[in-house]
């Protein structure tokens, strides 16, 4: 084998493919990482480009579930794509994924969270996020004129996939966003600016972090959009419905909330209550 790799060529022509295939800009950055690491790892041991070397490298690391499946994704579509020599999962295994339980917070905690935020950019962040069920990149995403007042409802554009949906806004959340509205001066069409654009990732974290202080939880975007999906449902709305709002393509995705949910587990005595 030739150890002198063209590693740049590698890494442009993978980015290349991936935006040809249309992928997101952070999957993009994802599988360059860990393709990057593949190869130097290729570089320093010797080894041949092969299903071995996967192996041998994927062995090497102490990964977590999670993280071993997306570096196996990652150099698995590095040979499919770019090396025409894809490999199965017969050569190289691949670990099973979690099966966890969607995280979620009781309707107590949310109105405790929202209660004693006094931040109102900080307090739309959280009722936000739980009320229209919004992932945390379509929140930062969030334009005003994606905010429909008269119909109730928010354009998400570009979301998970890179697909249109539609979901709900709170009746109890207009009156504060045009309260935040006639306070602030925009630089950008976002809602949520900060110093440099648009707000960040980790400043919507932080956001949370403090709020989660409050009720001695930490706090994800996820699980407030967990939550929305789950008291949702205990409500009484159809699960369809909920698919549609989560902008979940497959219905198998939601149901995983009614393995949260306690509204019919209300129903069901004890055998102890009927001795």
């Amino acid at each position: 084998m030739n150890y002198l790799l063209n590693k740049e060529e590698y890494l442009q022509n993978l980015k290349e493919r991936c935006i040809l295939r249309g992928f997101s800009n952070q999957t993009i950055k994802s599988y360059s990482y860990h393709v990057k690491k593949f190869i130097e790892f290729i570089e320093k041991s010797r080894l041949n480009l092969s299903s071995e070397s996967v192996k041998l490298y994927l062995l090497s690391k102490d990964l977590s579930i999670n993280s071993c499946r997306l570096q196996y994704a990652s150099i698995s579509f590095f040979f499919r794509e770019i090396l025409k020599r894809p490999f199965s999962f017969n050569e190289v295994p691949i670990k099973k994924k979690e099966k966890q339980l969607p995280k979620i917070i009781s309707k107590k905690g949310i109105k405790e969270m929202i209660e004693n935020t006094e931040n109102l950019k900080h307090k739309l962040i959280i009722k936000l996020l739980y009320s229209s069920g919004l992932r945390l990149q379509e929140l930062i995403n969030l334009k005003r004129k994606d905010i429909d007042f008269e119909r109730g409802i928010i354009n998400v554009e570009k979301g998970k996939g890179k697909k249109d949906r539609v979901t709900l806004i709170s009746e109890n959340l207009k009156m504060d966003l045009l309260k935040y509205y006639s306070n602030n001066f925009f630089k950008t069409e976002y809602i949520f600016e900060g110093r440099n654009g648009k707000y960040t990732k980790k400043s919507v974290q932080k956001v949370l972090n403090e709020a989660g202080k409050r009720i001695k939880t930490r706090v994800t975007p996820h699980m407030l959009r967990h939550s929305f999906a789950t008291h949702l449902l205990e409500s009484g709305t159809d699960i369809r419905h909920i698919q549609k709002l989560l902008g979940h393509s497959d219905l198998k995705t939601t149901e995983i909330y009614t393995h949260v949910s306690t509204k019919d587990l209300s129903k069901i005595k004890s055998p102890l209550d009927s001795i």
